[in-house]
């Protein structure tokens, strides 16, 4: 241990050298060779070649079969969201349901997206003795419902394309690509989805976006206005649309999300 002044420092050279070569790589996207590292570095092979082997044996690195370069592994990125609470989108999102569902009187569900469906991976239930809710691990429509059509408006091309593909795939069907991209351009326009629900009568879906980190979308929050008869709902339907609003992007602040100033 060394120390300066009142603060104490300590010294582990192994760890420091692994994070020398991750950041290293970060500039190497095509990979680097040990000798080229340690000439990055300005270290020597020796000293960075057992560092590399034992994080390439720990999974954070990968070596290619072809050329010998080694590059970062996803491994780095899948700790960070599972260790991360600000990336546990369930544990980040569920405080603000919880309070959107008082303050709302309606229950609400987190919808992500699953292959070519929608699951709901988490519900909050409004607190009175009437509502409606779907239960957490429910499949969903991806492409004709409310969570779904916004996770679709504000996936990038690539990602949309691939769960369309991955929800013809399972249903047997073509999906008119037309019609999908003119109900996701209107989304877009509007920052969120309104509309009648096509199962439930009585019901309307308000849905809009949480975005993580990277600016991705990464969930629909959704409330299903359940509308009484006698007009004794909480608030009305534009007023709990104002608090989803708010709800959604506080969550996203707590995923890191950041609008882009321009």
């Amino acid at each position: 241990m060394k120390r300066t002044g009142a603060k104490a420092t300590y010294a582990a050279p192994a760890i420091e050298k692994a994070f020398e070569v991750l950041e290293l790589l970060v500039r190497w996207p095509e990979g680097a060779l040990v000798s080229e590292m340690a000439a990055d570095l300005g270290r020597s092979v020796g000293e960075l070649f057992r560092i590399v082997v034992v994080m390439e044996q720990l999974g954070y690195l990968k070596k290619s079969q072809s050329t010998d370069r080694y590059t970062v592994t996803y491994k780095l990125l899948d700790l960070a969201f599972r260790a991360t609470p600000s990336q546990d989108i369930v544990r980040a999102a569920l405080p603000e349901m919880q309070v959107l569902a008082i303050e709302a009187g309606q229950s609400c569900h987190l919808v992500v997206p699953n292959g070519g469906s929608g699951m709901v991976v988490a519900r909050e239930e409004q607190p009175g003795t009437r509502g409606f809710a779907l239960k957490v691990g429910a499949r969903i429509d991806i492409v004709r419902s409310c969570s779904g059509q916004v996770i679709l408006a504000f996936s990038n091309d690539q990602r949309g394309e691939q769960i369309v593909r991955a929800a013809e795939s399972e249903r047997g069907i073509a999906i008119d690509r037309a019609w999908l991209a003119e109900r996701k351009s209107a989304i877009r326009a509007a920052g969120f989805d309104l509309r009648k629900s096509p199962i439930t009568h009585g019901v309307t879906d308000i849905s809009f976006p949480i975005f993580g980190f990277d600016r991705e979308i990464v969930a629909a929050l959704t409330i299903p206005f359940l509308e009484l008869i006698d007009g004794s709902q909480k608030v009305h339907i534009d007023a709990a649309r104002d608090l989803l609003r708010a709800a959604t992007a506080r969550v996203s602040d707590r995923l890191g999300y950041q609008p882009d100033a321009g």
